[in-house]
């Protein structure tokens, strides 16, 4: 019988990277999945690459609340309820100095990787109030410390773990358990996407020169993300809520 058997999910971001590595090893454990995200045709394509029988999607953006209210009403009515919850939906903003970041980059930014979590949360654990469950919140490395040119995704990874420890301490009544997942970089669409703002040349990404400062000296995997991820959601996982896992190749061992 696999780790998730039975349960139903709900994750966010669930197009590509991380968020499709996660469905994909939460299927394979025997759970039904319900893919968000904002990427309507990569999002189908994975529901149908899973099995009508296994997965489902609704396309939203976890910023607006009634998109949010809309994706977990329709998990519980796809499904009867729901068990487990990956708020992974995130977007990187700009890389530029504080004083140059655009304000509109900023608002859009916190509107995604930290709204989009909080409504998550508040919608998700009222579904959950009566049977409990998990909830999985990606974060970063960037939410226990900081790099230059970063602000608004280093302001949004510090505020989702404050987000996850409220939600811990007020769902632990209900059963629900609430953590969040700390990456360092992993090798996604994201990252591709921070090396062209940073403007690391095409022909020397094969070095993964934002990867050198990683002891492990590469980028993650999003198997490797997911597999933390499916610890956390499972039953294995049932006396853990309200921590900080940091799954980033050593990088928060030396650094502050």
């Amino acid at each position: 019988m696999g780790r998730m058997q039975g349960k139903r999910a709900i994750i966010t971001g669930g197009a590509r990277g991380i968020g499709a590595a996660a469905a994909r090893r939460f299927v394979a454990e025997g759970a039904r999945v319900m893919l968000v995200d904002v990427l309507e045709a990569p999002l189908a394509a994975l529901a149908a690459e899973l099995g009508e029988a296994n997965a489902a999607y609704v396309a939203a953006d976890v910023a607006d609340e009634a998109q949010t209210q809309r994706y977990v009403a329709e998990t519980v009515a796809r499904f009867g309820g729901v068990d487990a919850v990956l708020l992974n939906a995130g977007i990187e903003g700009a890389v530029m100095p504080t004083i140059d970041y655009p304000t509109e980059t900023f608002d859009r930014v916190m509107a995604v990787n930290v709204r989009g979590v909080w409504l998550g949360l508040k919608y998700a654990m009222r579904a959950m109030a009566g049977s409990g469950g998990s909830i999985v919140v990606t974060s970063s490395t960037a939410g226990i410390r900081s790099l230059p040119n970063i602000s608004a995704y280093t302001a949004s990874k510090h505020a989702v773990i404050g987000l996850m420890r409220s939600a811990a301490l007020e769902g632990a009544a209900n059963n629900i358990r609430v953590n969040t997942v700390n990456p360092s970089p992993v090798d996604t669409a994201m990252m591709a996407a921070m090396e062209d703002k940073v403007g690391v040349p095409a022909d020397q990404r094969a070095a993964l020169p934002l990867a050198q400062g990683t002891p492990l000296k590469r980028y993650g995997t999003v198997e490797e993300i997911a597999a933390l991820m499916l610890f956390l959601a499972s039953d294995e996982a049932s006396f853990c809520t309200g921590g900080v896992y940091m799954a980033d190749g050593g990088v928060s061992a030396g650094r502050v």
